[in-house]
């Protein structure tokens, strides 16, 4: 038994003369959330799209669910559940219609059940005889989600989830895909909000040029990135001068009366400066710890901002 709902080794693929996938290396743990990111054209949607049987690789080995992908292609369709950017919703149809037309299709049994479960599952009982086209953004990404769902798939594929959905509707999506994690489900994501990420995964990569540029946790991939400070605000003018002659390096606003000074954040440094304000009778009146985030992150891996994140 495999503790990996996906792996690569050596993953290649070309169009024409471009490499889009330069030997991608990836284990993907089952029941936790892993999530890809990458500037516009890195190659995201390429791995997706590979990943899910819609295009074939041109080199390395490839397993989803358990499956190879180049011999066991089907195996792998009916072991996953893929969710794309656009909600793959039929609007002519009503929310039932559209759950019922996935049962239909040959992706559950027991269906009239299942729809029912579902729509209730997502909230969607009141409005599941009214036309698609009539639901809000996030009443949509709901619909197409548990369409996703309709054959119970242990491995689900979603890309960018939560684009163009309110604050309340991305909450409700994450609260989802936690509870989906929670009951064992294997989730990919891409999205184009570092907070997401942040938020929902349990190990990222960062994609770029074809490559895998970085791979880890949240909190791993943020240590690795320099500019860790801790930030002393204090009372008066005076306290500021005198707190920025004893850290040499530090970089004071004035305006704030605010002192960063360059540290690890950790107990040792921690305690080693508030030591130092002790000696020379200084105190502080707000303190805290500044760690860089994601944002940073993708910043110094890529060159990029997080604006090009979109496809």
């Amino acid at each position: 038994m495999t503790n990996s709902a996906i792996t690569t080794s050596g993953l290649r693929k070309a169009f024409q003369d471009k490499v889009v996938l330069d030997g991608i290396d990836l284990d993907v743990r089952a029941g936790t959330v892993f999530a890809l990111l990458g500037p516009n054209g890195a190659g995201k949607t390429t791995m997706v799209n590979v990943l899910t049987t819609l295009l074939k690789a041109d080199g390395g080995t490839i397993r989803v669910a358990g499956h190879d992908v180049a011999t066991e292609a089907n195996a792998v369709r009916a072991a996953i559940g893929v969710t794309g950017q656009f909600a793959a919703v039929d609007e002519l149809l009503t929310g039932r219609e559209n759950l019922q037309l996935m049962v239909d299709l040959g992706r559950a049994k027991n269906g009239r059940e299942t729809v029912a479960r579902l729509l209730e599952r997502f909230d969607l009982a009141e409005a599941a005889d009214k036309s698609a086209s009539t639901y809000s953004g996030g009443m949509r990404r709901k619909l197409d989600l548990a369409m996703t769902l309709i054959g119970n798939p242990r491995l689900i594929f979603l890309d960018e989830p939560t684009t163009g959905l309110d604050p309340r509707s991305r909450r409700t999506m994450w609260s989802m895909i936690r509870e989906l994690v929670a009951g064992g489900v294997t989730i990919f994501l891409t999205t184009q909000y570092l907070d997401e990420a942040d938020q929902l995964a349990d190990r990222i990569a960062v994609l770029d040029h074809g490559r895998l540029v970085a791979q880890g946790t949240p909190d791993e991939l943020k240590r690795q990135i320099p500019g860790t400070h801790i930030r002393l605000r204090f009372g008066t003018a005076a306290e500021l001068d005198a707190a920025a002659r004893i850290f040499p390096g530090s970089t004071r606003d004035d305006e704030a009366l605010a002192l960063r000074i360059p540290g690890d954040g950790g107990t040792a440094s921690l305690r080693a400066l508030l030591d130092r304000l002790d000696e020379h009778a200084l105190g502080a009146e707000e303190f805290s710890v500044h760690t860089p985030d994601l944002d940073d992150v993708f910043l110094a891996l890529t060159g990029h901002t997080t604006e090009v994140l979109a496809k």
